[in-house]
């Protein structure tokens, strides 16, 4: 990281000539940066090198434009609601033979792992608000990744919030259009489409912010994005208000706690190991995760002490970095994994770390609101059958 900074000082003192910022070197110092905020959660002086490479990613871009593969990942929110649509073939195209060597071929993606499975969810998509109408109103931000890759976590989300006696208002655009942070085109330099996004999201989303509704997400990529980078992104004038209304269900969870009636009963699960997402490490939400975990009656939880598993968005997807990607989950994360009680829950905080985890050691890993959501689903289970209810 001090090398990454050091360069970047000499580029900005002019030492490293005109061009360098869109140079080939620069591009190659920066290459292994993961963007996994740690070194803004641990630098005394607080130096963020991710948002630092976004800016240099811009300057890229701007000189050699993306490849095909980049476009991919870029423009991935305006194309994800079409291909879950035909997910089923997609997903099932992957497994026949020679497929992934393809792929590899024209797009760069590695053919050592699949691409995350597209589903579409006719009852999340559908979906606009739901619990008690006089219940505590909050807004959800279904992204991407949680609405066509992981819907059963965004329908997860959902039901504890509304069983939990909020009001749930789900954040949509007035175009119809599915609403996106803009991480992705930051990460690919594409700076006016993250800012044409972000503007659409807050279009959607002030006049809750507005009138004091907390804006809760899942994906911690995506929703602390809206509080770490839109402030730079965008004026002063369109972001106020937001940062301290933008919440990982997490951080809610154990801030409402005494306004929420959460009635949660035992799980299948007695342990669940839990690794948690870079961004939750250097937002310090990571221990809300591990608070509400022990609420869940019966279940020990057991936290891995981990650096980033190594997917980092797609940094793990592509063949020119998916062996470093593996000797960093390899570092701690996998290998603690493999000694885990096979009938232990594993809860990965991003959808990133849940593919890593499912890659590397063939288990899959959860998001913490499934377990909350079986255990709230036990706890009615049990009430109704106490009253002579089937």
């Amino acid at each position: 990281t001090r090398g990454r900074a050091n360069t970047l000082r000499l580029a900005l003192t002019g030492q490293l000539g005109p061009n360098a910022f869109s140079s080939n070197e620069m591009a190659e110092s920066m290459s292994l940066c993961v963007g996994c905020k740690a070194c803004k959660r641990e630098c005394p002086t607080g130096v963020d090198m991710a948002r630092m490479k976004l800016e240099l990613q811009a300057r890229q871009t701007a000189a050699h434009g993306l490849n095909l593969g980049q476009r991919l990942v870029a423009y991935l929110p305006r194309y994800a609601p079409t291909m879950a649509g035909i997910g089923p073939l997609f997903n099932a195209f992957q497994k026949l033979p020679g497929a992934a060597m393809c792929i590899e071929t024209l797009t760069g993606f590695t053919r050592h792992r699949g691409l995350p499975q597209l589903h579409r969810s006719k009852r999340l998509n559908n979906v606009t608000h739901a619990g008690s109408t006089d219940g505590k109103p909050v807004v959800v931000l279904l992204d991407t990744f949680s609405r066509w890759f992981e819907p059963s976590n965004g329908e997860a989300m959902v039901n504890v919030l509304s069983g939990a006696g909020c009001r749930v208002h789900v954040a949509g655009a007035h175009d119809k259009t599915p609403l996106c942070c803009g991480r992705t085109f930051l990460a690919a330099g594409l700076i006016d489409e993250a800012r044409h996004e972000a503007r659409r999201l807050l279009k959607a989303v002030k006049p809750f912010i507005d009138q004091g509704v907390p804006l809760v997400g899942l994906e911690p990529s995506c929703l602390l994005t809206l509080r770490d980078e839109y402030d730079v992104l965008l004026p002063p004038s369109e972001t106020k208000g937001l940062r301290n209304m933008v919440f990982l269900l997490e951080e809610y969870l154990v801030q409402q706690s005494a306004d929420l009636s959460l009635n949660l009963g035992p799980t299948p699960y007695k342990q669940a190991a839990l690794h948690c997402h870079c961004h939750q490490k250097a937002f310090a939400t990571a221990k809300d995760v591990e608070t509400v975990l022990n609420w869940i009656p019966e279940l020990t939880v057991n936290p891995i002490t981990s650096s980033c598993c190594g997917m980092a968005g797609d940094f793990g997807q592509w063949a020119k970095t998916y062996g470093v990607s593996m000797a960093m989950a390899e570092l701690s994360l996998l290998p603690a994994l493999r000694k885990l009680d096979p009938n232990a829950a594993v809860v990965g905080g991003g959808t990133s770390c849940r593919q890593q985890i499912h890659n590397g050691t063939g288990r899959d890993a959860v998001h913490f609101v499934q377990l909350l959501h079986q255990s709230m689903t036990h706890s009615e289970a049990v009430q109704l059958e106490g009253n002579g209810q089937k």
